[in-house]
């Protein structure tokens, strides 16, 4: 069953009360950062807290997961092999399929199976998409937009409704939906802008994306209600399922339910969107 994620929070390793208060925010994917948000003094004794945080978020419900440093770097090595514990490592500066590979090789050398989370970052990694999310025997999970990064590396703005952005994010939904990944959307800097999370929740589920990356716990609720599926979304799925169940309709490929021209298409994303509501719920 494909469960809903639609939060994923970045927790900082090097920060114990940010870890323990995170194993109770409710988030679907907890990410415990030793990249971005760990200094380089304060890595070696981050990645000492990995078996410290996977053992807390043990009771969660949510995916456990590592951002490790990237495998080129002085740290990478020893991060993968503190990350093959984990539910599921996070890559950052994925640009080639070699990346992925590496990563499933150093995996597998210590004895891990866990999916990957391709993070795409640059401009190479924009080019090589369709490679990436592709590549095949490398237990390739999801996709999730560096937002960030990617505004750095193209010299361009998040202002404006990140219309500089708007191309590639539809382009990296595009990938993700092709091979059947998850797709996750950047981090909204301004934790205490609840008004501007909401403006870029929004626009990040009406591009496809299944979730949200985020920085704070607080942005946590705010994500399960602009990407979870609203009341009415789950009514309406229902009422498509029963009325394709109605022996009246049996064998029909198209039907009319309150005025609208429904297909098994819809039958078939109904039956998908109640059956992942149900999987988180349960």
């Amino acid at each position: 069953m494909r469960r809903l994620i639609r939060s994923a929070l970045f927790v900082p390793a090097s920060k114990p009360r940010a870890i323990e208060k995170a194993a109770h925010v409710g988030a679907d994917l907890l990410i415990l950062d030793l990249e971005d948000a760990v200094g380089p003094d304060e890595k070696p004794a981050a990645r000492d807290s990995v078996d410290e945080a996977l053992l807390a978020w043990q009771s969660s419900g949510a995916i456990r997961a590592v951002r490790i440093n990237a495998l080129d770097t002085e740290w990478g090595a020893a991060d993968i092999r503190a990350a093959a514990r984990a539910d599921a490592i996070i890559l950052p500066k994925v640009e080639q399929v070699g990346d992925l590979h590496a990563a499933r090789s150093a995996l597998s050398s210590h004895g891990s199976s866990i999916p990957i989370w391709a993070m795409i970052e640059t401009p190479l990694a924009l080019m090589a998409l369709n490679a990436i999310s592709g590549a095949v025997g490398t237990g390739l999970a999801g996709l999730i937009a560096g937002t960030n990064d990617l505004c750095k590396a193209l010299r361009c703005s998040s202002e404006q409704g990140r219309i500089a952005l708007v191309p590639h994010l539809v382009h990296l939904v595009c990938a993700a939906r092709a091979r059947g990944l998850y797709v996750l959307d950047g981090v909204y800097n301004q934790f205490r802008d609840p008004k501007g999370f909401r403006a870029e929740a929004e626009q990040g589920r009406a591009l496809g994306f299944d979730g949200k990356t985020l920085i704070h716990p607080g942005q946590v609720d705010l994500a399960h209600l602009y990407f979870g599926p609203t009341s009415s979304e789950l009514e309406t799925a229902a009422r498509i399922v029963a009325a394709f169940a109605d022996p009246e309709n049996a064998g029909k490929g198209v039907i009319s339910l309150d005025g609208n021209m429904v297909e098994r298409l819809h039958l078939d994303a109904a039956r998908a969107l109640l059956s992942t509501a149900s999987g988180n719920d349960s």
